[in-house]
Order: structure tokens, then sequence, then C-alpha cells
């Protein structure tokens, strides 16, 4: 069973496509968080419809998929999930943990 099979919000490439992470001020300076977004941005242009990558290879989804394998985050910035279309599309004001879904795990 993959892990996000049980998630509130579908990990799903549209949702990935729209997820505010990578834009978010906690990981504007990771190395890692940053390093998996181009890695991610070359794979979009290669990968057969249908593909998604795990969330290992993803700087977001961290509502569906759960805590981030980044270690050099900086949770002490602003978070903006509040401001994600997926936030709005699946309610997550409504969810624990609320927001720094990076740092304390995925929506349920």
């Amino acid at each position: 069973m993959n892990a996000c099979e049980n998630a509130k919000v579908p990990y799903t490439i549209e949702n990935i496509k729209k997820c505010m992470c990578p834009k978010c001020p906690v990981q504007a300076n990771s190395k890692c968080a940053m390093d998996k977004l181009e890695n991610f941005a070359r794979g979009l242009e290669s990968a057969r419809e249908g593909d998604v990558p795990g969330p290992q290879d993803v700087p977001g989804m961290y509502c569906s998929a759960g805590r981030t394998t980044c270690q050099d985050l900086y949770p002490e910035e602003q978070c903006i999930c509040n401001t994600c279309a997926v936030w709005k599309e699946y309610h997550l004001q409504n969810v624990k943990p609320t927001m720094y879904f990076c740092q304390r795990g995925r929506a349920v």
C-alpha cells in the first residue's frame, strides 16, 4: 500500500502542480528542496502520462504525503499553506495538524 493512499488530500500530479510548497519561505533557502524542485521540473518534461513521482522526490504536497525528508527547512519562517489552492479545495483549515505539514505530517 502506498503511504499516501489514505490521505485526505489525494496525491496526484494535478495537486502537485497546484501546490504552493515550493514557494514557501519555510523551504525557500533549502538546498534539498530546491534540488528536488529542479529534478521534479526536469522529470515532468520526460514523464509519461499518468506517471506520478514519489513523495520523496517532490518538494511539496506535505498535506498529502506527510513530513519532508529535507533536514534544512526553516520552520521559524511564515508558512503559506493557507494561500494554496489545494488548502482551499480540501478545506484544510478544518484538519489536524493545521499548516506546517512539512514538519508536522499530512492532513487527517
